[in-house]
């Protein structure tokens, strides 16, 4: 897996890549413990406003980028929107009043809207391998880990010395230091064919309903949203209110989330080299509701030390079942963007399930960032409707019962993702390259 930064110009993306995400690790656990100063037990309420706010920037702002991306300088762009991020990050610690939260995450998550689905959409123009990609896409899951794992535990030990406002600091500089690093690295143009132009914000969308295995992917977005919203919203008041916890142990709840899903990326790339992505992705929201379900048992029937070790334990699964999803994710994007234009000498390897033949197959119509910007907006409508959900249901109706109904919600995805991506896809609905009727992993 390692081996892909042997390239460098992708090594110094993963490295800003890595860097950002240790400063929004840092964000995750003091925006928890920020909205509980404000709020108290109604902590769930304020901090399930402000990811829905960050919800509504995502969905509204990505399809806009995907659409006008292409026609900007990359590094400029990326470079400007990180920096906007460490400014309203530094903004953070000095509010009083939940609407000053709301303010600054709606102009930071803004930044991040127009950023990740244009840093995400330039991996596979660096990268034109297939296999080092689908190493690359693994490596950016850990990446992401590192919010759910390092960064907690990180801010577990800064806590024991620090309030948890410094660590509102740590993000800004991780964010700066990924803008200097985006500046010293000269990225390629994109080479995905934009379909004669087309790059309107509904093109991306539109490929979600067309594609089979994308709509399969909607549906499995769902089901990691149900089990997203009940980490990142109710971990706080389940480990602080319902089993009595401290600071410290709501970062450890939350890395054993960033842990399983850690473990998954790392052992993925050779399983994918073997397996259909359908055969790995598709079992993943049965394991998130499963997950979920027995944290809402392990909160209803026990307390103390072994609720706490049970809750760590489920975490640890759906952290696990998220990866499965998002991990692969990337592979079905490319797979159904137009054909890249190959540099010279440079032969493209098919991925498993994909023809060797692809002109048998009429070309895609959509290109790289569009369809990057699509899932990203779909993705993140789904957090619009679990964040505040899970809010409103764990503070009205408590967090066993809430936890039951994202199980319900998880399992309803994941049967849906099932019947949308069939073993055999019919002639024309696979993308770039699939054979009709094959297995379209």
């Amino acid at each position: 897996m390692l081996r892909v930064l042997a390239h460098p110009t992708y090594r110094r993306l993963f490295t800003a890549q890595v860097l950002a995400l240790l400063g929004t690790g840092l964000a995750t656990v003091a925006l928890g413990l920020l909205a509980y100063d404000l709020a108290g037990a109604d902590a769930g309420a304020v901090l399930g406003t402000a990811l829905t706010i960050k919800m509504v920037a995502y969905v509204s702002v990505s399809p806009l980028v995907g659409a006008v991306a292409a026609r900007l300088p990359r590094r400029a762009f990326l470079a400007c929107a990180s920096t906007l991020r460490a400014i309203c990050a530094l903004g953070l610690p000095l509010v009083s009043e939940p609407w000053q939260v709301y303010l600054l995450i709606l102009l930071l998550q803004a930044a991040s809207a127009a950023y990740i689905p244009v840093f995400q959409a330039t991996i596979p123009d660096v990268l034109t391998d297939e296999r080092d990609y689908t190493r690359a896409l693994s490596l950016s899951r850990l990446a992401y880990d590192l919010e759910s794992l390092a960064s907690p535990l990180v801010a577990a030990a800064l806590l024991t010395v620090v309030g948890y406002d410094t660590l509102f600091l740590g993000t800004g500089a991780g964010f700066l230091a990924a803008s200097g690093l985006v500046l010293l690295t000269r990225l390629p143009r994109s080479r995905s064919d934009a379909g004669a132009g087309r790059t309107g914000p509904a093109l991306g969308l539109g490929a979600f309903l067309k594609v089979p295995r994308l709509r399969a992917l909607l549906a499995m977005n769902l089901a990691v949203a149900s089990a997203t919203a009940v980490v990142l919203v109710d971990t706080v008041v389940i480990v602080r209110d319902v089993l009595g916890r401290d600071q410290s142990a709501v970062a450890l709840t939350l890395g054993a989330f960033g842990a399983g899903s850690m473990i998954v990326a790392l052992t993925l790339p050779r399983i994918l080299d073997r397996a259909p992505d359908r055969a790995v992705m598709l079992p993943s929201g049965f394991v998130l509701a499963l997950g979920l379900t027995v944290a809402a048992l392990t909160l209803s029937v026990t307390t103390g030390a072994v609720a706490w070790a049970g809750v760590i334990g489920c975490w640890f699964v759906l952290g696990a079942g998220t990866s499965l999803v998002l991990t692969p994710a990337g592979r079905l994007l490319r797979r159904s963007a137009a054909p890249s234009q190959p540099s010279p000498g440079t032969a493209r390897q098919p991925l498993r399930g994909e023809a060797a033949h692809p002109q048998r197959t009429p070309p895609a119509q959509h290109s790289l960032p569009v369809l990057f910007a699509a899932q990203f907006a779909l993705s993140h409508a789904c957090f619009l409707l679990t964040y505040p959900l899970a809010g409103w249901l764990g503070a009205r109706a408590g967090q066993p019962f809430a936890l039951g109904v994202f199980a319900l919600l998880a399992l309803a995805a994941a049967g849906a993702a099932a019947a949308l991506w069939r073993r055999r896809e019919p002639a024309g609905a696979a993308r770039s390259g699939q054979r009709s009727g094959s297995d379209t992993g």
